[in-house]
Formats: C-alpha cells, sequence, structure tokens
C-alpha cells in the first residue's frame, strides 16, 4: 500500500511540474521578461520545485525528526542524481543519435558556460558540505553561510541575466489550461489571458506541495516498514522520481542538436541544488544536517557528486569539448553508490 502511495504522490508532483514549467513560461511571456530572465530564473525554479519542495514540506511540516531525514536525503540526492544518473542518461543519447550528427558524440557545446556553471557548484556544494561538519552550537556561522550561498546564486542568475537578455524568445508550447477560460481562448486560441496563466500556476504549486506532503509521509512509513535509513531511502528515490523525469528536457534538446542547452539545463539545476535547498537544511534541521557515524553513508553522495563531476567537466576544459562517452561515467559513479548503500543496508559497512 506504501509503494501505490507513493507512485500516486510522485503522479501528483510530475503533473504538477509540468503545469508549472509551462505556465510559468507563460508568466515571463506576459510579464514581458526577458528569455534569459524566463529561462535562468522562472524556468529554471519549475525544473527544480519538485525535489525542493520534497525536503521543505519534510522540514517545516513532517514534524519529526525522521521527516528531517528524509528532507536532507532527498536534497543530497538531487546533486547526485544530476552528476551520476543524469550525465548517463544525456551520454547515452548523444550515443544513440550520434549516426545522425555531423560531429558524431561530440557535443557542440559552449564549454565555457558549462565550466562556468560547475565552478559554482563546486564552491557552493563544498561550502554546504562543509558546514555539515560545524557543531550546532555554531548558529551565527551557518547563518553567515547561508547569506554567503544564497548571494552566490544571486550572482550567479545575475551573470545569466546579462549574458542572455538579448535573446529573442523562442515560440511558447500552448498553455495547457487555456481551454478552460472559454471566452479567452475563443478570443484568441493562441494567447491565453493573464487570469489562466497566473491560476495554472497557482494550481500547479497546490499539486506539488501536496504531492510532496504525501510522498514526506509514505517514505517514513516505508522506511519503517522496510527497516531502512529514512535519508537514503529518500536519497534514492527522491531524485530519480522527481527530477530524472525533467532531464528528459535533455533528451529532447540532443536530439535537435541543441547540447549546450541539454547541458545547461543540468549543470544550471546542480548550481540551484548547491545553494537553496541546502540553505534550508542548514538553518532548519542543523540537527539532521551533520556528518556522523549514522549519516555518512548518506553524505558520501557529495563526494560521489563531485567525483562524477570532476571526471566529466575537468578533461572537458582541458580539452575544449564534450563527448557523449564521457558522460557515461556518470553511471559508473551511480551503480558504485547503489552498491554502498546496499552494503549499508547488508550491514556491511
Amino acid at each position: 500500500m506504501d509503494l501505490v502511495v507513493l507512485l500516486v504522490a510522485l503522479v501528483i508532483i510530475l503533473v504538477g511540474a509540468e503545469l508549472f514549467t509551462n505556465g510559468i513560461e507563460w508568466f515571463g511571456r506576459k510579464l514581458q521578461l526577458a528569455e534569459g530572465a524566463v529561462g535562468s530564473v522562472l524556468a529554471a525554479v519549475g525544473t527544480a520545485l519538485p525535489e525542493t519542495m520534497i525536503p521543505i514540506i519534510a522540514i517545516f511540516f513532517g514534524g519529526a525528526e525522521s521527516a528531517d531525514a528524509v528532507g536532507v536525503g532527498a536534497i543530497l540526492g538531487a546533486p547526485f542524481m544530476l552528476a551520476t544518473l543524469a550525465m548517463f542518461v544525456t551520454g547515452a543519447a548523444v550515443l544513440y543519435a550520434a549516426r545522425h550528427r555531423p560531429a558524431r558524440d561530440v557535443m557542440p557545446v559552449d564549454t565555457h558556460v558549462l565550466a562556468h556553471d560547475m565552478r559554482y557548484f563546486a564552491i557552493g556544494y563544498a561550502v554546504a558540505i562543509g558546514a555539515a561538519f560545524l557543531p550546532t552550537s555554531l548558529v551565527v556561522l551557518k547563518w553567515v553561510i547561508a547569506a554567503g550561498l544564497i548571494g552566490m546564486y544571486a550572482w550567479y542568475v545575475k551573470g545569466h541575466f546579462d549574458a542572455e537578455a538579448a535573446e529573442a524568445t523562442d515560440e511558447l508550447a500552448p498553455l495547457r489550461l487555456h481551454r478552460l477560460d472559454r471566452r479567452g481562448h475563443r478570443l484568441d486560441p493562441v494567447e491565453p489571458r493573464f487570469r489562466i496563466v497566473s491560476a495554472q500556476v497557482l494550481a500547479a504549486l497546490a499539486c506539488i506541495v501536496a504531492g510532496a506532503y504525501v510522498f514526506v509521509g509514505a517514505v517514513e512509513h516505508l522506511s519503517t516498514t522496510l527497516g531502512v535509513d529514512e535519508a537514503i531511502l529518500a536519497l534514492v528515490i527522491a531524485p530519480i522520481a522527481t527530477e530524472l523525469p525533467e532531464k528528459f528536457n535533455s533528451i529532447i534538446w540532443v536530439r535537435q542538436g541543441k547540447d549546450t542547452l541539454a547541458m545547461g539545463n543540468i549543470t544550471g539545476a546542480m548550481v540551484f541544488q548547491s545553494a537553496i535547498p541546502t540553505v534550508v537544511a542548514l538553518l532548519f534541521a542543523a540537527d539532521t544536517w551533520r556528518i556522523t557515524e549514522d549519516s555518512i553513508v548518506a553524505f558520501a553522495s557529495a563526494g560521489i557528486a563531485f567525483l562524477s563531476s570532476a571526471a566529466i567537466f575537468i578533461p572537458m576544459a582541458r580539452r575544449g569539448r564534450l563527448t557523449g562517452r564521457s558522460l557515461l561515467v556518470g553511471g559508473v559513479f551511480y551503480v558504485g553508490y547503489l552498491g554502498l548503500v546496499g552494503a549499508s543496508v547488508a550491514g556491511l559497512v
């Protein structure tokens, strides 16, 4: 029964995420924002919202230490999954499409942009993980670190605003709920009115919050039933279910030859996950955001994320090019960590 509830919660979250991403693009269009602002801020939030809402709901509304563990596990899981499994899936898509691509598996990406993203990720995530070594009594220092992480992400977003403000806006997919506004759809079948755009965004947020709340409860109950640590279960399940489907955008962009968009979709999310959700854990789940004997396996995922990223992007920076084949190394690190989790569950480590 827990698995059924978990599946239903994930479906609700993903439906909400799809509605939000579609609606927030139209929201930006209605406010006449530059494409860079819509893509780097509004759409990026839409992509990251499902996996971000799970730890927020767990930490603020879970009401138990196990709920904090679910939240911390989900926060650690997102960068880990992006640095490993999402890279592998994108690399596999490149290799599959290589025979139809002029450069085969060489990806025509802007390596400077990707290197820029990964520098921000490495710094932000290293600071956030480093804060997990601090005693819980150093509250003021943790608030200073949190402010620094938020400031870092704001500066990162500003850089994308400055770089992309002159780009033209692409044609948007039709608003999903436009037909519900019968009068507006009759007047203009293509351009929705602001009120239905806002209604879709709010409805999407409601779906995501409700789905995340149910998800947290199901993970807590399932972990108790199976005797598995809540943080590890959330770390493995939540990112795959909530973020990996969003990364299928990268597969579509690979098929269209838009490799910079495909990779930026992943690296931009990594920067967000390294700075914003970690602040929530650092400030409001401080007792759980600590590296101890009990949490070492969960926090080991951060080390795997760093190693996988380094194995992919340091050679890219040196050679000035990225290949689909090089992304497959992420799958090796992902399987290696699953082996570590399995050994932990079996009591071998």
